[in-house]
């Protein structure tokens, strides 16, 4: 089911089709000459995939206000509509991620019908105890996984566990967890006894999982607990990982570390050891996360797709971490955004794939450093946008999906059709 006409999509893919045929021409000549395959490269780019998420979809806000924008949706089934568009138009994005109790529903069987209709399918479910819900018996001021109150624990716990059961009957096959549990005062809580206590509570969260699940740990430096946040590093997310078993694995945000941290390596390292789980893209300038992947370091994200590149080389099929964007908008358009984020790690997937790695490993081995780094550059400096946009015609996308979507007045008929109303709007960021 389209939600923009097909035949609008269409006619907006015939007047650029000219332009980018040429585009796509001499980018082949050029590859050529460096023994690259552009076939090769844009039905790769045809099988990469990144979720959606859910609350990406409605307006983000910042630390002091939100400002709403026109049309934006006020319950899951518009926010499916709204993924529907973008991979329509992207043909990159057919999972989507849920955010619970955000996204609950009491027919289960209607949503998933509703994004089966659509070709989405709905990916890792996220759980939420950083904030108090409605008719919430206790509160998570003082943490939920990591609280001293031992019924707060177990009323974090059996939230998750809920979110695994709707996530059943939805198809998904992950649970993330995220806690900002920690302190912000030195000897607030004992340091140990915190990660005791959060080992204990995903414990119980882990003996729920299907035998085919997953459970991803995710960490963040900080924020709200600003002095020790309980899970702030890959380090601390690791040992969490290995004491609760295979199933749990490691996920990454990129927005939540220090500036200047090296995430490739993290994922170098936790891909080795087997414990690499997924992704939330997003990017960081300072201390704050969820900007639009790519648009402050393009740069790291080629590098973590470098790293990527060669796990995959390394383990093959085995090697299948999960991609998902996570960002929030407040000064543009959320579909718009998510569009152009949803490119710009398809184009950094591609990119590592025109990294020449036996080039690299004899520059290595040679201990030539420079060379080494030229050799990633080489990839990196490569403009692969036709590649990218011949990828999207082909698959029945289009050719500029912003344009595209601009012209198609979606966002004037949402606005229409989803009249702002006080409480209404479920982005659930605020």
């Amino acid at each position: 089911m389209s939600i923009i006409d097909s035949g609008r999509v269409a006619e907006h893919n015939a007047a650029l089709r000219a332009g980018l045929e040429a585009d796509y021409e001499a980018l082949g000549g050029m590859l050529g000459r460096r023994g690259q395959d552009i076939e090769r490269l844009t039905a790769l780019a045809q099988t990469f995939a990144v979720a959606l998420p859910s609350w990406g979809v409605g307006t983000g806000g910042t630390r002091f206000a939100r400002f709403p924008g026109k049309g934006e949706p006020r319950n899951v089934f518009e926010k499916l509509e709204d993924c529907a568009l973008i991979h329509q138009l992207t043909r990159a994005t057919p999972g989507v991620s849920l955010h619970f109790p955000w996204d609950a529903t009491n027919d289960p069987a209607a949503l998933r019908q509703q994004a089966e209709s659509h070709g989405l399918y709905f990916d890792a479910v996220n759980s939420n105890t950083f904030q108090d819900q409605a008719n919430q018996q206790h509160s998570y001021k003082y943490g939920s996984l990591t609280a001293n109150d031992a019924a707060v624990r177990a009323q974090a716990v059996e939230h998750n566990i809920a979110c695994i059961e709707l996530g059943r009957a939805l198809g998904s096959k992950a649970l993330t967890v995220w806690v900002g549990d920690g302190a912000n005062f030195p000897g607030q809580h004992n340091l140990r006894g915190a990660l005791e206590r959060y080992l204990d509570s995903a414990r119980a969260i882990y003996a729920a999982l299907p035998a085919d699940w997953h459970m991803f740990i995710e960490h963040k430096l900080f924020e709200p607990a600003f002095y020790a946040t309980t899970i702030a590093d890959w380090g601390t997310s690791f040992a969490c990982a290995q004491a609760l078993g295979e199933k749990a694995r490691c996920l990454v945000d990129l927005g939540h570390h220090a500036p200047n941290t090296n995430i490739e390596m993290i994922v170098a390292r936790l891909a080795q050891f087997g414990k690499l789980g997924g992704f939330h893209f997003n990017d960081s300038k300072y201390g704050d996360d969820d900007l639009d992947s790519g648009s402050i370091n393009p740069f790291q994200l080629f590098l973590v797709f470098n790293e990527l590149a060669d796990a995959a080389e390394r383990d093959g099929a085995a090697f299948n971490p999960a991609y998902m964007l996570d960002q929030s908008h407040n000064v543009t358009d959320p579909i718009e955004s998510l569009m152009s984020s949803a490119a710009e790690v398809q184009r950094a997937f591609v990119q590592a794939n025109l990294v020449d790695r036996a080039a690299l490993r004899e520059h290595q081995q040679n201990n030539d450093a420079l060379q080494s780094a030229q050799t990633l550059k080489h990839a990196y400096r490569t403009d692969v946008s036709p590649i990218l946009a011949m990828a999207r015609l082909r698959s029945g996308g289009a050719i500029d999906p912003v344009a595209c979507y601009r012209a198609s007045g979606y966002r004037a008929q949402a606005a229409e059709k989803r009249p702002a109303k006080a409480g209404a709007s479920s982005s659930g960021i605020v």
